[in-house]
């Protein structure tokens, strides 16, 4: 029976998520499987591996092949390279402590990797936040600015009219006292 370790698919539509598991190769890609190692989620950024280690290795020791995107995903966990130095211990060309070592230094310099690329994700989004802040704040400050100068104009077009109705209203006045001295005249 050739055992592959392969992706089952789960999820939405547009939303995919992975289980990987260890599955007779005639079996349908989301079927029946053996065993779940771990998960897969690739639409988070950096996509999200979660995998059991020591499952892994115990089915790669036994056989199974990885599908080609196993295969980079075991690789990105370390899963293969603990498998080759475990080969190499195996033909003596170093020992266990020696290999533990090798692989613990790998592991921490994977580590610093993925921990500079998340910092570096989180620098480039708060990046972008703060430019779409400052450009809101711009946009915000100019409708201020109209408003204000909108607010003005109305401000000094209702000082002018009252102006004008003052003016009228003493012409008025000034009429109507004139008016009627010129009715006695008149009479």
């Amino acid at each position: 029976m050739p055992v592959k370790i392969r992706l089952a698919r789960h999820g939405r539509k547009a939303r995919p998520f992975y289980h990987i598991v260890v599955a007779d190769s005639r079996a349908p890609r989301d079927g029946k499987f053996i065993e779940r190692i771990g998960s897969y989620n690739p639409t988070t950024n950096p996509a999200t591996i979660q995998l059991d280690f020591d499952k892994a290795l115990e089915w790669l020791q036994k056989g199974a092949q990885p599908t080609d995107t196993a295969r980079a995903i075991l690789s990105h966990e370390g899963v293969m390279y603990k498998k080759h130095l475990l080969g190499g211990v195996s033909k003596g060309a170093f020992d266990e402590k020696t290999m533990e070592s090798k692989f613990e230094a790998w592991k921490q310099e994977k580590s610093i990797k993925i921990q500079d690329q998340r910092n570096s994700i989180a620098k480039v989004q708060k990046d972008d936040a703060d430019k779409r802040l400052a450009a809101e704040k711009e946009i915000n400050e100019n409708r201020l600015a109209e408003m204000a100068k909108k607010a003005e104009e109305e401000r000094k077009a209702a000082e002018e009219a009252e102006k004008e109705a003052e003016a009228a209203e003493e012409e008025t006045a000034t009429e109507e006292a004139e008016a009627p001295a010129e009715e006695p005249k008149a009479e």
